[in-house]
């Protein structure tokens, strides 16, 4: 336990695996980004790999799935307000309209790029939606503000620090936040998904699949940076499928 705290103390060198990651997990990380997170990278790619992800997402379902998670989370409420973070190519937030008759969603992004492509799309004219550039980091919303927030399947894209004020910011302006996110798997799982994938590093998809699987979190390091904001966390994690934390604040 007091190894724990020495980690939490210092977020930001806390290994992907969490704090109790063994030797061999720390060897399966990476600091290299993927190419949607370098400014030397061509946008024509950036569109690319956004666009097949939203092909994939569609293809496995991947985008309802996710949808039927954040519609559970707002079943009570009568007209809930939602925040998506990350949203990329806003087809999380266009099922969540869709399936929801009164739910108003500000659909978001970082990058300006894909916030010009979601407000170009039938989301700008939703009567509903709100499309807005957003850091994560640094949400421009008072405490509050939102019945729920979303974070899904770019959480890993950020380094622990980043991670960890995304967790307390998105629990601040929102009642509750849903990060979905890729899980962490087992050592020897991991590195035969590396294997199969690393002969395909030529696909910019794939290049960023790979190195998205070294820089994803396991539920010990989601725990360690959501203690890090004092936050208190439910996580679920299937290493097939998906990684879900539901961050509130304390009290």
């Amino acid at each position: 336990m007091a190894y724990m705290a020495e980690q939490i103390t210092d977020i930001a060198d806390m290994p992907r695996g969490g704090p109790d990651a063994s030797w061999l997990d720390r060897l399966l990380e990476t600091g290299c980004q993927e190419y949607l997170d370098r400014d030397d990278v061509d946008d024509g790619v950036k569109r690319g790999i956004v666009a097949t992800l939203d092909r994939v997402g569609t293809l496995f379902r991947e985008h309802d799935r996710n949808a039927e998670l954040v519609l559970r989370e707002v079943a009570d409420i009568v007209d809930p307000t939602i925040l998506e973070l990350g949203a990329g190519h806003g087809a999380l937030s266009r099922i969540v309209l869709d399936q929801h008759p009164t739910a108003h969603v500000t659909i978001s992004d970082v990058n300006p790029d894909s916030v010009a492509a979601m407000a170009a799309s039938d989301l700008g004219d939703h009567p509903r939606a709100t499309v807005r550039t957003i850091d994560a980091t640094a949400i421009d919303a008072a405490d509050g503000s939102f019945d729920l927030a979303v974070f899904a399947l770019s959480f890993h894209h950020l380094a622990p620090a980043q991670a960890a004020q995304v967790l307390a910011e998105g629990a601040r302006v929102a009642r509750e936040l849903v990060v979905i996110d890729l899980p962490r798997m087992p050592s020897p799982l991991h590195i035969a998904k590396l294997a199969v994938m690393a002969p395909l590093v030529w696909w910019p998809f794939a290049h960023d699949g790979l190195i998205s699987s070294l820089r994803s979190y396991s539920p010990s390091a989601l725990r360690a940076l959501a203690a890090h904001g004092g936050l208190d966390v439910e996580v679920s994690t299937n290493p097939f499928d998906r990684q879900v934390l539901i961050a509130r604040r304390k009290g």
